[in-house]
């Protein structure tokens, strides 16, 4: 029986569980963002974002306890350099899933799991529409001067006359 045990065995022996999450972990903070099932996603959201929280503090026990986990060097150099930096001020949450549909194959239930602050679609689109105006097209502007020059030559004849 299994009560209370909230763990998602994914199918695997234990050993081989922690090798796919450790994998799928480097995967993910080598490349920000991956492709995978939803529970794998799930299961990984739980597995990777304490390592995340652990690099903010950039001690030799918490990059040993990192290593411990993810057992590659440059990702570890990683995580603690690029990735911590950019989450130093999010308090949690560093991971965003999105269902992208199921696969062709076996109809599993697929997603997107990325870091939240390597999105540049996200992060950009919110800093650029506060930090500027909005703009006009260039059809608009062109009529605007060709009306404001039809304007000034009548005026101009006008004051000829």
């Amino acid at each position: 029986m299994r009560h209370g045990d909230k763990i998602n065995n994914l199918g695997r022996k234990t050993a081989h569980r922690h090798a796919l999450l450790m994998n799928l972990a480097c995967a993910l903070i080598d490349n920000k963002r991956i492709f995978t099932t939803l529970a794998k996603a799930k299961a990984l959201r739980v597995y990777v974002e304490p390592l995340i929280t652990k690099s903010k503090d950039d001690t030799t026990h918490s990059r040993r306890v990192a290593f411990s986990y993810l057992k590659r060097k440059e990702t570890v150099s990683e995580l603690f350099k690029e990735v911590a930096s950019k989450v130093a001020n999010r308090n949690g949450g560093y991971t965003r899933i999105i269902k992208t549909g199921n696969r062709q194959g076996d109809a599993a239930e697929m997603a997107m799991i990325e870091l939240v602050d390597f999105n540049d679609i996200y992060n950009n689109s919110k800093s650029a529409a506060e930090g500027t105006a909005k703009k006009t097209t260039r059809r608009s502007k062109g009529a605007k001067k060709d009306s404001t020059k039809a304007k000034k030559d009548d005026s101009a004849k006008t004051a000829e006359a």
